[in-house]
């Protein structure tokens, strides 16, 4: 039997599908009505039936609600703003205008599992009015009154010190949103969480329950700042944090970062012997700083002399030999007639890559200043204050946790502020050194009237987002174009501006006319089906005529999961009806919005009932829908 939560367009119920999940691994704990039995889950977790009084327990006001929250489902969707998108048929990079919670709702299914990294640099706790809330929803007038931005970006709420919730209201915003982001990562990803010390502790132990303690990675320090300034108390604050997760950090095997250009310089010694390596620095053999180890501890012969480490060697005595056999050892005799033993250590390995060295825990800089000077390029410094620098997020996503890297992997900042991410992922694939997509969610937060950023003529803060990265890619084409102009002719125009350019997509009240109905407390499961039914077929009979196809489109594929890289071709073949192929290069679907699905139609599908087919319920009657379901089964969706 339909139920009225098929009926409607909504993201996924995480709640429902958690407890589906929970019934097949232990069916026994619930009734025969299908109900979870409460009781005979207290027996799973607590066997001895023992009541505790006292436990340790992360506990905060309003933690329950916003758990539950981040797993109702929302009946909000994603437009297409081709006037507001850069390139974007050459591009699969992503700027949605939106609150990001209900953003990260309606990517869940999509998305789930295939974002290789995440980094947020969330609003810090300031005690400053709080923007974000979690009441995204149609029947709320003040989200929807205006189709470019919400009104002054969301209801703002107070979270003054003096505010008993003051850490709880923030807390309840992370939660539910690094709960969702969680299912977003791939099982080898990682988050990078920038943070002050304000909720440092906090967000760790929050982090702590959302990814596991098992999967903590790193508290890094990052020196901000270069010294200098005042304390009204104690101590001059230079650094920041950024807290490190991994999803499952035992699919990581190791983690390495590229050399800096102060480490590479360091390698200035050429050899016409192993070119393909590049230049080499050398490095003493023997060491004192190991653990006493018999086997390091022998002779190596050179020009008939022994010669001893002075407590012992790095390498084994095999490898010795093999380097020594390949010109890879130095000896030095020194005045005294001792001889020092060093190795070479080539820049590049056999096959000419790069070497990688490893993070540190410690980032000395980029200064925060440098954040300011990389937004200036593009902007006044002024219109948006102290943004993170580019090279900082360039650091963090050239770091290889290293499962092995696949061609263009997702990287999401669902706080994008002024967009920094997107700079460095187009920076560092024109460079040659990575291959990401972006997704960059920022909310529609407006500015303050008196700001530069508003006498500029950027209303919220997503404006800037975008603006910035069309001019970063903008300085971009104009620097190819300037080296290379022949790259961008005709036949070669596509492959120069593959990578450089983004889709906008903004969050809004969905199309669908049944979200605003309300079932009637008083009737039935069954009686409020069919008002449900005749709500639709009065509300949305003319929905095709009123409404823009490609966001019907848009908003079906998303609830269907597909992604929003999705290509879209009409189908001339069918007479009769309007049908287009879909596809996100993972699934495919022939999707038709006609108000009618013609027999012929109907015709072609039951011979050919391996396609996948989507369509709007009112465009069927009961024979053809039973038709359609009857040979096609799974395969046809109405909707």
């Amino acid at each position: 039997m339909d139920s009225i939560k098929e009926k409607m367009p909504l993201s996924p119920d995480l709640n429902e599908e958690r407890l589906a999940k929970l019934k097949e691994i232990m069916p026994d704990i619930f009734t025969n009505e299908g109900k979870l039995n409460i009781n005979e889950l207290k027996k799973v977790v607590d066997p001895e039936l023992v009541s505790e009084t006292e436990r340790y327990e992360f506990r905060w006001f309003g933690k329950s609600k916003a758990k539950r929250e981040a797993f109702t489902p929302t009946d909000a969707t994603l437009v297409f703003d081709d006037e507001r998108s850069v390139n974007p048929e050459n591009s699969e990079n992503i700027i949605i205008e939106g609150e990001n919670l209900a953003v990260l709702k309606l990517l869940s299914k999509a998305y789930r599992e295939k974002v290789k990294c995440i980094y947020i640099d969330p609003p810090y706790n300031t005690g400053k009015d709080f923007v974000y809330t979690d009441k995204w929803n149609q029947d709320k007038a003040e989200y929807w009154e205006d189709a470019e931005y919400v009104e002054n970006g969301m209801k703002v709420d107070t979270n003054v010190e003096t505010d008993g919730r003051f850490h709880s209201n923030w807390m309840n915003m992370m939660y539910s949103r690094l709960l969702i982001a969680r299912q977003l990562l791939k099982d080898d990803g990682v988050i990078f969480i920038s943070i002050d010390d304000s909720e440092l502790t906090h967000l760790s132990k929050l982090c702590d329950e959302i990814f596991g303690a098992e999967n903590f990675f790193e508290r890094i320090i990052w020196k901000n700042k270069t010294g200098g300034g005042a304390a009204t108390k104690g101590w001059i604050g230079l650094h920041e944090y950024i807290l490190c997760y991994a999803k499952d950090k035992s699919k990581i095997a190791d983690i390495t970062i590229p050399y800096s250009e102060k480490t590479a310089s360091m390698y200035n010694k050429k050899d016409d012997k192993y070119p393909v390596r590049g230049p080499y620095a050398t490095w003493p053999l023997d060491t004192t700083s190991m653990g006493d180890r018999p086997n390091l501890k022998f002779p190596i012969v050179y020009q008939g002399k022994e010669v001893w480490p002075r407590q012992q060697w790095l390498w084994s005595k095999g490898r010795v030999e093999e380097a020594q056999k390949n010109d890879i050892l130095i000896f030095n005799e020194q005045k005294d007639g001792k001889i020092n033993v060093r190795f070479k250590g080539y820049l590049k390995d056999e096959n000419g890559v790069m070497r990688r060295g490893k993070p540190l825990s410690i980032l000395e800089g980029p200064y925060t200043q440098e954040g300011s000077k990389d937004f200036e390029k593009f902007l006044p410094k002024s219109i948006f204050p102290f943004p993170k620098p580019v090279r900082l997020l360039s650091n963090i996503l050239q770091i290889d946790f290293s499962s092995g890297r696949k061609s263009e992997e997702i990287v999401l900042d669902f706080f994008g502020g002024s967009g920094t991410l997107g700079q460095a992922v187009h920076q560092l694939n024109q460079s040659g050194n990575a291959n990401f997509k972006y997704v960059i969610i920022q909310l529609p937060e407006a500015t303050d009237p008196n700001s530069e950023a508003y006498k500029a003529g950027y209303k919220k803060i997503s404006d800037i987002t975008i603006e910035r990265n069309k001019r970063v890619i903008d300085k971009i084409l104009k620097e190819k174009k300037a080296k290379q102009p022949d790259l961008f002719t005709d036949d070669k125009k596509e492959e120069a501006l593959k990578g450089l350019g983004f889709k906008v997509f903004k969050l809004q009240k969905s199309n669908f006319p049944r979200t605003e109905f309300a079932p009637d407390p008083k009737k039935s499961e069954e009686e409020n089906i069919e008002l449900l039914k005749k709500y639709i077929s009065e509300k949305e009979a003319q929905m095709v005529t009123h409404f823009n196809k490609d966001e019907l489109i848009t908003e079906i594929l998303i609830k269907k999961g597909y992604e929003l890289n999705y290509t879209k071709t009409k189908k001339d073949e069918f007479k009769k009806n309007e049908l287009f192929h879909v596809t996100d290069g993972i699934k495919e679907t022939l999707i038709c919005l006609d108000g009618s699905l013609d027999k012929e139609t109907v015709e072609y599908f039951k011979q050919n009932p391996k396609e996948n087919l989507i369509v709007l319920e009112r465009a069927l009657d009961t024979t053809k829908k039973w038709n359609l379901k009857h040979y096609m089964g799974d395969n046809f969706v109405a909707f």
